[in-house]
């Protein structure tokens, strides 16, 4: 029996400062993402896009900007992704800014509580997304998501689900990639206890040693849940995105990084998030996002055993 996916477009930016990962959905529809994955022999469905509220543009209100706007594209999330889980469907989030990780891991937590299985999270990102409406320097709150899922945040968001917090160890989230974190998120990552793997431990210990890290732990009844950041990438291979840093995996780093999630065979459920048409160019972030989530489902240069 074929894997059946669904691809659940997300298209707002109102988690960010600056506009145009709304385009995103439509971004990864043009680069083939559908026809890629039934390549592989997947049943894919593409359920469309949710439909919320427009990006006001308002400036920080309390520590956050437009946390009403954000707390409504998370409920479509979760309700999206929780039912194509409560399917037995394999859940694609295309987004859209990284804030919308918020409703989609809420909704996976609320499957593995109800399944009875261990929800690891591997997030693929720049930047750590930890911040509090008390530490943050711009308000935005696709730079919270990782402190709501542990608890720290508006009720609006960190009580999505029936539990709280959504994600109670922290030291399920583990972090990849990371080398842009604000001075006080710092000092939160530490006190949360997540596990992270920043350029530096890449550089010094490479991307097949950081993975056998990253994944480590992981049985039969685990559910690995990848939220991916486009920034994850260096900008010389993906330049579409809204904040771009430099020093980023290489696209072979990447691959090998994909590769190895596919092997353990726990994937169950992913974000495809921060994809930036209107700073990329001739598609080519998207197209190497496909590509990239083609090697999550299996793409190898050789049969391996």
């Amino acid at each position: 029996m074929k894997q059946a996916i669904d691809l659940i477009g997300a298209p707002t930016d109102v988690g960010a400062s600056i506009r145009g990962a709304s385009m995103g959905p439509e971004a990864l529809r043009v680069a083939g993402l559908q026809t890629a994955l039934e390549r592989h022999g997947l049943q894919v469905t593409d359920a469309a896009n949710l439909s919320g509220p427009p990006n006001p543009s308002h400036p920080p209100q309390q520590g956050f900007r437009h946390l009403d706007e954000v707390v409504q594209w998370n409920r479509a999330v979760y309700e999206a992704v929780l039912a194509s889980r409560h399917g037995n469907r394999f859940p694609i989030l295309m987004g859209g800014d990284h804030c919308l990780a918020i409703g989609s891991i809420t909704a996976i937590a609320q499957h593995c509580r109800e399944a009875g299985a261990d929800l690891v999270v591997l997030w693929l990102d720049a930047h750590a997304d930890a911040n509090t409406h008390v530490i943050t320097p711009s308000g935005n709150i696709h730079g919270m998501p990782v402190a709501c899922l542990c608890g720290d945040g508006p009720d609006a968001l960190t009580r999505l689900g029936d539990a709280y917090p959504a994600v109670p160890d922290p030291g399920a989230i583990r972090q990849v990639g990371i080398r842009s974190v604000d001075a006080e998120e710092k000092r939160q990552l530490r006190e949360l206890g997540i596990k992270v793997f920043d350029m530096r431990y890449i550089d010094e210990n490479g991307m097949r040693f950081t993975m056998e890290a990253a994944l480590s732990g992981m049985t039969q009844n685990t559910h690995l849940h990848v939220s991916f950041d486009a920034d994850f990438l260096d900008p010389v291979v993906a330049p579409g995105v809204g904040t771009p840093v430099l020093g980023g995996p290489t696209y072979r780093e990447a691959q090998l990084c994909m590769e190895m999630i596919a092997d353990t065979g726990r994937l169950g459920s992913l974000d495809l998030m921060e994809l930036n048409p209107a700073r990329d160019m001739r598609n080519q972030t998207a197209e190497v996002v496909v590509d990239l989530v083609e090697s999550l489902f299996g793409k190898s240069t050789l049969i391996r055993a």
